[in-house]
């Protein structure tokens, strides 16, 4: 059997669990129901595996595949025996952060400086024009307190990996998106609780220094640390450059079972909302990212990269701020559908610009192309 055969199968397998998942749904077995649909998101991430575009999507379905059990059995990702799984958020956060430590060097630094106008402009753009259509949206729709406040809360987090690779996709800079996705990281710990206790405050309460506390916890030691075990292996770490992607990538599930098992019954009062109001946050994020920049006179590869880094959030970094700054966790739910919002639209926007080269920019030089498989392995 070829592997067009084997793809084919596994494309015919989704629809016989699809239609089984119709069938148990109707009649009402509920138990059944959860399996035949995770089934049925796993089958599909595999067959995605054997297209050239469809396989950027194939682990945003398998998220998918996870949250549906997520939503079908929330017992089973709320406790293990007196453990309480939300204890395992934070660190699994700093672990993720960690991996991202681990593959900044120098290099990275120095791109900042040599590159300061789109570096500024992009972290500027991304730590207003995100946390602003976040606070507009949340009033507009009229969400409770702790479900407005996690709109605005992901409109405050830094960039995530994820631009990176979409950059790379969409034919951007991927210097300038890597030197933003760093610096707008390192200065999250002081914009990310300001912005929010100032345009979030009216919804829930949030403690400034706390806040900066935990994003010094979350975000700054962990990348310290990453960067620090990079030099001191010098040259040696490339089992970690095998082992953190992967471990990032079952992180980020965990933490988006744990969150949608938590706020499973808030979910389903207002799922369908949550869901129109993320997809007009990261939408409007990247149009106004990319107009901002063709206004004040950048190429077209580098508005690409600027409506990538203000459109796309860390997201995970979001979830656990959450549950850090509140109790309830309906304040997580936005940035747990955020995190696969986001990848689907950046893909379908990296693959259109992918096949339109930018005509008005000068051939990038080729400098941080070497990281592309690791970005891609961490991107969420």
């Amino acid at each position: 059997m070829n592997k067009t055969s084997v793809y084919k199968f596994f494309y015919a397998a989704t629809a016989v669990l699809l239609v089984a998942w119709i069938i148990v749904t109707f009649q009402q077995m509920h138990n059944w129901g959860g399996w035949l649909l995770s089934l049925a998101f796993l089958t599909l991430s595999i067959a995605f595996r054997g297209h050239k575009f469809l396989k950027g999507f194939s682990y945003t379905i398998l998220i998918f595949a996870a949250v549906s059990l997520s939503m079908y059995y929330p017992q089973y990702f709320k406790t293990v025996g007196d453990f309480n799984l939300t204890g395992l958020i934070v660190p699994l956060l700093q672990l993720i952060m960690f991996g991202m430590g681990t593959e900044l060097t120098l290099k990275d630094f120095s791109q900042i400086v040599k590159m300061p106008k789109g570096v500024v402009i992009g972290v500027v753009c991304h730590y207003t024009i995100m946390p602003f259509i976040g606070f507009g949206v949340a009033n507009m729709f009229n969400f409770p307190p702790e479900i407005a406040a996690g709109i605005i809360l992901v409109g405050c987090s830094p960039s995530g990996l994820a631009s990176n690779v979409m950059c790379y996709l969409s034919r951007g800079n991927l210097a300038l998106s890597v030197s933003v996705t760093t610096a707008s990281t390192l200065v999250a710990p002081i914009f990310t609780p300001l912005l929010m206790q100032w345009l979030g405050g009216s919804f829930i309460t949030i403690h400034f220094l706390d806040m900066v506390w935990e994003m010094v916890q979350m975000v700054v030691v962990p990348v310290a640390l990453g960067i620090l075990v990079r030099y001191l292996l010098k040259g040696r770490s490339e089992w970690l450059n095998k082992v953190l992607p992967i471990t990032s990538m079952v992180g980020i599930v965990l933490i988006l079972v744990v969150i949608i098992a938590k706020g499973r019954d808030a979910l389903l009062q207002v799922g369908g909302l949550i869901i129109l109001a993320t997809f007009l946050h990261n939408t409007f994020g990247y149009l106004l990212g990319y107009w901002s920049a063709r206004l004040l006179k950048f190429d077209e590869r580098d508005s690409r990269t600027i409506a990538l880094e203000v459109g796309m959030q860390n997201a995970g970094l979001a979830s656990a701020l959450a549950s850090k700054i509140s109790t309830n966790p309906a304040v997580a739910l936005a940035p747990a559908i955020f995190g696969p919002m986001m990848n689907i639209t950046g893909s379908l926007l990296s693959s259109y610009w992918h096949n339109r080269i930018p005509k008005d920019s000068a051939p990038e030089p080729d400098t941080t192309v070497d990281k592309k498989e690791v970005i891609e392995a961490n991107a969420l």
